[in-house]
């Protein structure tokens, strides 16, 4: 069983509250869900979708910048030849 913690239930307005420490590391805001069991209360943490970020705004603004190529799979044998025989055919010309 983890630590132990004390909290005093309060009336504000006409609800109880429960103030909880601090040293539970809880955000100001933060939503938590409350569930009853058979043993008593369960106070945790919503899920929070996680927030996705968009990249469509980036495209363009490092025109500069070079991709490091990729060296996760060997290339295979049938692009090697067919690179080598258009290099040979441009230098043909």
């Amino acid at each position: 069983m983890g630590k132990e913690y004390r909290a005093k239930v309060f009336k504000s307005g006409n609800s109880l509250a429960l103030r909880l420490p601090k040293e539970l590391g809880l955000k100001e805001g933060s939503t938590m869900v409350l569930r009853e069991e058979r043993a008593g209360f369960v106070i945790e943490p919503e899920d929070v979708p996680r927030k996705k970020l968009d990249v469509s705004a980036f495209w363009g603004k490092a025109p500069g910048l070079k991709l490091a190529p990729r060296e996760d799979f060997d290339e295979r044998p049938s692009t090697i030849a067919a690179r080598e025989a258009a290099r040979k055919a441009r230098e043909a010309e």
